[in-house]
């Protein structure tokens, strides 16, 4: 689990995140969700270290990541998964040489043990057999999935995921959608996914955060996030046509 309490981050006299506190549950996908400019992306990157909140902690398993060394924060940041919205594959590096390049980083593994750990990954995003392609051979989607394979290559506790549905069309963003929620439960991982997509909010947030102006405004789930009477977070869900015809069907149903 991960804990955020008092969270508060500037840019010089932009005041971004305002005492954010939330939790970010063990086998759960967590989902912060809010408009551009709200303050999401900061808040993920304090989380991983690359920001450092004026005030406030980061709590791994209840041990403040913000009060730590750099040792300790290295430690941590091993345990982390990071899949990014580009996928930013290193185009020079086949699709398995991108998968080992944590394991070569940052463990002591045998070639071997590093192949099959590699070979793992890849069969469990439905990628096996494919180890020699590079990625200008591989479609957006199956991009996705090598940044999967790569981001769960060391057996991360915390997988952070932003906006995994980028640039996908509507069927691949349900696979990549499906595949973190079943990693997620499978491995037992403590899931935070950055997202605009209201179909991944619907379909696989167990816990989600909308964020508003900087503020944690709302907490909810999956089913609690169409029946808010939240009136900012209403006009963010039903923002489009198609959601509000779902609102009037909904509310046509209760009565």
């Amino acid at each position: 689990m991960i804990e955020v309490r008092g969270v508060n981050k500037t840019f010089a006299d932009n005041h971004v995140l305002h005492d954010i506190n939330t939790k970010f549950e063990k086998g759960k996908v967590n989902l912060i969700i809010g408009q551009s400019g709200s303050g999401k992306s900061v808040l993920a990157k304090c989380m991983v270290g690359l920001h450092r909140p004026e005030t406030g902690m980061i709590l791994y398993e209840g041990e403040n990541f913000t009060d730590m060394d750099h040792k300790e924060r290295v430690n941590i940041r091993k345990e982390i998964g990071m899949l990014f919205q580009g996928s930013a594959l290193f185009d020079s590096m086949t699709v398995e040489q991108n998968v080992m390049f944590p394991l070569t980083m940052f463990t002591t593994m045998t070639k071997k043990e590093k192949l099959d750990r590699v070979n793992f990954c890849l069969e469990r995003v439905n990628l096996d057999g494919k180890n020699d392609l590079y990625p200008a051979e591989c479609s957006g989607g199956m991009q996705k999935r090598i940044g999967i394979a790569r981001a769960i290559s060391m057996n991360p506790k915390y997988l952070f995921c932003d906006e995994p549905n980028s640039g996908l069309d509507p069927l691949t963003a349900i696979v990549i959608d499906n595949l973190i929620k079943e990693i997620t439960y499978e491995f037992d991982t403590t899931t935070i996914v950055i997202t605009h997509d209201m179909n991944s909010v619907i379909e696989i947030g167990d816990n989600i955060l909308f964020i508003h102006q900087g503020r944690n405004w709302w907490e909810g789930n999956s089913k609690g996030i169409l029946t808010t009477d939240n009136k900012e977070i209403s006009e963010f869900v039903y923002a489009s046509d198609f959601m509000k015809e779902i609102r009037t069907m909904m509310k046509e149903k209760r009565q």
